[in-house]
């Protein structure tokens, strides 16, 4: 696909666009162009609606909302489960949504990492999000083991992107389990997790993949693909606020596993209230909660995610990938000479939710875009992120977004900024 750079053509593209009526749904903020939803998503109208029902249940009901009120909570994980399975091609069950991205890592690392004998070593890759690193060294540190000689990083050839050759390649008997990101964060690299998920199963490697950058944003089947657990924030393409319970799934292959980290809501539900002190876990995915779910942290997914039934993931998929080609080609024409690159793949097949934008001014090129009302995201040390968001994004918007980036890029504005990033990018 081709456009010309007029806004015009932006224009025509809104009119045609079938997904347009759902940016209705969110509050923009005033005056500003948000291409930011890979670090937050913006609040629906349905989200603050599900929020206020839950905080007048408690109101209403105290107690007694665990059981009564449209949304009862004793249930609410598992229900939210089930909307959000369809996302990531689950199976009734396969989905629970509690904790946190990092929490669930580490549960799920603590229920599938099980080093024995020479299989001792966990797979995942150098460009991998922080916080995932930290945990997987930790699970090693708990298992007497050094981080420095156990946890495999797999090279990237370019610094941005990695190859799924490079990847199998190190998926060898001494790997006792794999933790990679579905979309690498910075240069937003679609990873084939059907591909990884296979050649894990052929060597007997348990698999799993890290989908903060991913759901939401891109269709995944990952019963069907066979992979063995995945894990996620709700808090970006899912807009469901900030801090936001997180997602996991676990394949029904391994139901009736005991959790590594056992907890309260990791029980049967049926008689979790007989009080035992022999866990009997749920027989699904709900096995691997911990703790008591945050029931107010929970309530605006509630909303999100029926925009996302009536949305439809195939067609977010489409429009998400026009509009990153929109924005890409609009780069192309209307900036040559300037000195940008694309640190995400081109291929469409290849390419997430995000345009990673690559200039040695990035951090000062950021704050000019902010200060002038596009809301992009900085990633040290040269990488500016714009993700437009098919559900309340615009063409126009994308159109304007590219043009004020051309005038900071004309005028040199950017040189009125410190060459330094803040506290939070």
């Amino acid at each position: 696909m081709t456009w010309d750079a007029s806004r015009e053509t932006a224009e025509r593209l809104d009119r045609d666009d079938g997904l347009a009526r759902f940016r209705d749904e969110f509050y923009i903020p005033e005056g500003s162009i948000y291409l930011d939803g890979n670090s937050l998503g913006l609040m629906s109208r349905r989200a603050e609606k599900s929020l206020m029902e839950v905080v007048s249940a408690w109101k209403e009901y105290g107690i007694d909302g665990w059981t009564s009120g449209e949304f009862p909570w004793f249930d609410l994980s598992e229900k939210l489960g089930e909307q959000n399975a369809p996302l990531v091609g689950a199976e009734p069950g396969e989905v629970i949504v509690t904790g946190s991205t990092t929490l669930n890592l580490h549960q799920l690392l603590g229920t599938f990492y099980r080093p024995e004998g020479k299989r001792t070593r966990i797979l995942a890759d150098e460009l991998a999000f922080p916080s995932d690193i930290y945990a997987m060294q930790s699970q090693l540190r708990l298992h007497g083991l050094n981080p420095e000689e156990h946890l495999i990083r797999v090279a990237s050839r370019d610094g941005r992107t990695l190859e799924e050759e490079d990847l199998i390649a190190q998926m060898t008997d001494e790997v006792a389990v794999i933790v990679l990101p579905s979309v690498l964060y910075k240069s937003g690299q679609l990873l084939d997790m059907k591909r990884l998920t296979e050649a894990a199963r052929a060597r007997g490697i348990p698999i799993g993949f890290d989908l903060c950058h991913s759901v939401g944003a891109i269709p995944h089947r990952l019963h069907k693909w066979g992979v063995d657990f995945a894990f996620w924030c709700n808090y970006k393409y899912l807009n469901s606020g900030p801090g936001g319970v997180g997602g996991l799934f676990v394949h029904r292959n391994h139901f009736g596993r005991m959790p590594g980290l056992a907890g309260w809501f990791s029980s049967d539900k049926s008689i979790q209230f007989d009080m035992e002190h022999r866990l009997t876990p749920a027989g699904d995915a709900g096995a691997f909660q911990i703790g008591t779910p945050h029931i107010l942290s929970l309530a605006p997914l509630i909303g999100s995610l029926e925009i996302f039934v009536e949305a439809g993931i195939d067609r977010i998929r489409e429009k998400s990938l026009k509009q990153t080609r929109y924005l890409m080609d609009l780069v192309e024409k209307e900036m040559p000479g300037m000195n940008f690159s694309f640190g995400n793949p081109v291929e469409d097949h290849r390419r997430g939710g995000h345009v990673c934008l690559v200039h040695e001014e990035a951090v000062r090129i950021s704050k000019s875009l902010k200060e002038k009302g596009v809301v992009p995201d900085f990633r040290a040390p040269d990488v500016i992120r714009l993700a437009p968001v098919a559900l309340y994004t615009s063409y126009t918007e994308v159109w304007e977004a590219v043009r004020i980036l051309k005038e900071i890029m004309e005028t040199k504005d950017y040189e009125r900024h410190e060459k330094k990033r803040g506290v939070v990018a």
